[in-house]
């Protein structure tokens, strides 16, 4: 299921961003969740909110403070499946700072990457089947440590299934 919902999203985030959305949202769950965060700090994505069927405003989405749970109706086993993620797309000169998303593992093929590779691959060697990354293009993991981009994964020294490439 995790890989799936990993996939749509990368599929769902690069057309949301080439038809100029400011917000988009995705379904929250676990995986959806991280890679949202992980593309958060690496400076894809302006705000992460979840929230219900509707979309929050946007000084919720953008602002810096941690939302009060106070605010937003608590998630039930009657309305989990209508919460959502909300997502802040960025904009450099009326172009989308994420262009591309391409999901490298897929459900029918999961591509595993160890430490000597992914250094290889952040330096934009070939490491087995990766290509190597170019400028300004990330590559994010699954690890025993949550989703991580390729370079937080080679500063804590883990390897992992990846995921997909932003540029």
């Amino acid at each position: 299921m995790g890989i799936n919902s990993i996939v749509n999203a990368c599929s769902h985030l690069q057309n949301s961003s080439r038809a100029k959305l400011g917000l988009t949202s995705l379904p929250n769950n676990k995986y959806n969740l991280l890679l949202a965060l992980a593309m958060h700090r690496a400076g894809f994505i302006s705000g992460v909110t979840r929230g219900g069927p509707n979309p929050p405003l946007p000084e919720q989405v953008i602002s810096e403070e941690a939302p009060d749970p106070n605010k937003f109706e608590p998630v039930t086993s009657a309305n989990v499946a209508t919460r959502r993620l909300w997502l802040g797309l960025k904009y450099w000169d009326g172009k989308p700072v994420m262009r591309n998303v391409v999901p490298v593992s897929r459900p029918s093929r999961l591509v595993m990457a160890q430490l000597p590779q992914l250094n290889r691959i952040a330096r934009g060697f070939e490491g087995g089947q990766i290509k190597g990354l170019n400028l300004g293009e990330c590559l994010f993991l699954s690890t025993d440590r949550g989703i991580l981009e390729i370079r937080e994964a080679l500063e804590k020294k883990v390897g992992g299934l990846v995921l997909c490439r932003v540029s």
